[in-house]
């Protein structure tokens, strides 16, 4: 369980990372806390974490799930794929929120095929 141990890892940070791109993002645009609008790329830092967080509560159990019900380093390489998806849904998102989709399918796909691994791995175990 040592590689879902480390894809958690690098999501949290990853999340922690997003948080800190808000701070600069709200020196930068001159929005005081605890304003959550008034500059709009400002706004777009902020939306970016938020669904991280939206997602990452999610992410977690679903990796550990799967990784105990089926495989831990399947389990891994499809946590990669969204820390992979989440920067590109980060970058996307910031420039233009309408061309986020890659990155998002790329965080909700793997997250989906987590829970519901990790869920019929369950329910198969009662057999």
């Amino acid at each position: 369980m040592a590689y879902v141990d480390i894809v958690t890892a690098l999501a949290l940070l990853q999340f922690i990372l997003f948080g800190f791109k808000v701070g600069q993002a709200r020196g930068r645009y001159g929005v005081k806390a605890p304003a959550v609008t008034g500059n709009e790329i400002f706004e777009r830092h902020f939306r970016v974490q938020q669904n991280t967080l939206e997602l990452l509560i999610v992410l977690v159990p679903g990796l550990y799930l799967f990784g105990r019900y089926w495989s831990p380093v399947v389990a891994a390489v499809l946590g990669a794929i969204y820390l992979i998806g989440r920067q590109i849904y980060a970058a996307t998102y910031v420039k233009d929120p309408a061309k986020r989709s890659v990155g998002f399918g790329l965080t909700i796909l793997p997250t989906l095929v987590l829970v519901v691994g990790g869920l019929s791995g369950a329910v198969w175990s009662l057999f």
